[in-house]
């Protein structure tokens, strides 16, 4: 014989798992914070500091349980890709300096 409380279910092996409340998905802010890390190596490509700013922005307005690591993302995306434009164009502007020279010879 066997006693049921009355706040037991009744299926409790057909139920899915239940998580825990600091089981958020973190997917943008992670993937965020990984394309800054490889944007300090692969900066100069352009693409990689653009994806990570993206995800970055994506994963500070949906997921409130990555935001720091969404917020580290931007800011080491935004930086990688300040520092490319600076630097392309400190390359044009080196390239229009020399232009004149070019001819001389």
């Amino acid at each position: 014989m066997t006693t049921v409380s009355p706040n037991a279910t009744a299926d409790t092996y057909g139920t899915a798992p239940r998580t825990a409340a600091g089981d958020e998905p973190r997917g943008f802010s992670v993937s965020s914070l990984v394309l800054g890390l490889v944007s300090i190596v692969a900066g100069f490509t352009f693409i990689v500091p653009i994806a990570g700013l993206v995800t970055g922005i994506l994963g500070l307005k949906r997921e409130p349980a990555g935001r720091t690591m969404a917020i580290w993302g931007i800011v080491l995306n935004s930086v990688m890709l300040a520092g490319v434009i600076l630097f392309g164009l400190a390359v044009a502007a080196l390239g229009l300096l020399a232009l004149p020279f070019a001819f001389i010879g």
